[in-house]
């Protein structure tokens, strides 16, 4: 049996018809995971601090499941430009690092914009650089033991780097132009081979974030040699800082930050954000970011892309300084 509907009734449904239109569409928040991309190999610092974040960001996104996908190579520039191809739509983000404005410094073209083709969610924080070396192939304790020995055999030692152009690179080259010494570099494809090498003894020595050989320095398969950092780290006090062992002026610091492609919609730029401040001040994440040796102090997004500015400007004058030019 038909029940017609009054003019009241009619003019409601319409209502309620183009109130559901003018509703923005809701984001996929469950259904499909959050694909975090990581311009770096798996065993790298912030591949460290990024897969230590992932359950209490799964709880932060309300039960949303989380993958990282490592895209290493070309300095960081693999994993960007997949990142900047990526859809705005609330699902793929990414975790950088200093890389993502070193490279317009020392690369003559880079396949996008490091500041346009991007939306900046937050700084979330720093991580320690070490200089170490392979104990079985080098004899020093100190960065003036290292010194003298590659002033004695200025041919016979070599450095290792997660490719050209990369922080570690830099934090390196400068290293070694104010110590004024030469030591032949081994670009490799991202952190993780770079360790392996040094282990295994195919390089001598070479900077790497500490969250990433914390594991190994304990064991001895390497020794600390200095901290890049202007002051010790509260996760590893005994290793003094280059600064203090006759480098004044050195001073080379990890950060790394979260991104999202271009276009990224207001909400979703509020609530990645909220999530990574919330996951990262979380009481296991502290924790854990404790013992790594990173500092947490998340920015605004406003504040990510001003600092960003910045650290171009900076970046380029170390480059320049250091003498580093890719094609």
């Amino acid at each position: 049996m038909k029940h017609p509907i009054s003019r009241r009734q009619a003019l409601a449904l319409a209502a309620g018809a183009t109130a559901m239109a003018l509703v923005p569409p809701v984001w996929a928040q469950s259904d499909k995971p959050v694909r975090i991309i990581l311009p770096f190999s798996a065993g790298s610092g912030v591949d460290a601090i990024t897969r230590a974040a992932v359950p209490q960001l799964i709880k932060a996104l309300g039960g949303q499941s989380v993958v990282i996908d490592n895209l290493p190579g070309a300095g960081g520039i693999t994993g960007a430009s997949a990142l900047a191809r990526a859809q705005p739509d609330g699902l793929t983000i990414g975790m950088v690092s200093n890389n993502h404005v070193i490279n317009p410094a020392v690369y003559k073209k880079i396949p996008y914009d490091t500041l346009g083709d991007f939306t900046p969610i937050s700084v979330m924080g720093f991580t320690p650089f070490v200089l170490v070396v392979n104990p079985a192939k080098v004899n020093a304790r100190t960065v003036k033991e290292l010194i003298a020995l590659i002033k004695a055999r200025p041919d016979a030692y070599n450095y290792g780097s997660p490719g050209n152009g990369t922080i570690t690179h830099l934090a390196a080259e400068i290293f070694l132009t104010e110590a004024q010494i030469s030591v032949r570099h081994i670009p490799y494809k991202g952190t993780g081979p770079q360790i392996t090498d040094l282990i295994g003894g195919q390089v001598d020595l070479g900077f790497v974030a500490l969250p990433a050989i914390q594991g190994h320095l304990k064991s001895g398969a390497l020794r600390a040699i200095g901290l890049g950092s202007k002051t010790r780290s509260p996760a590893a006090p005994d290793i003094a800082t280059i600064a203090e062992q006759g480098l004044p002026d050195y001073e080379v610091e990890g950060w790394f930050a979260v991104l999202a492609p271009a276009r990224f919609p207001p909400d979703q730029i509020k609530r990645f954000h909220t999530a990574f401040v919330t996951a990262f001040n979380s009481a296991e994440m502290k924790e854990v970011m404790a013992k790594q040796g990173n500092t947490i102090s998340p920015t605004t997004p406003e504040a990510a892309a001003q600092y960003f500015r910045k650290e171009l400007t900076r970046y380029a004058a170390l480059a320049e300084k250091a003498g580093i030019t890719l094609d």
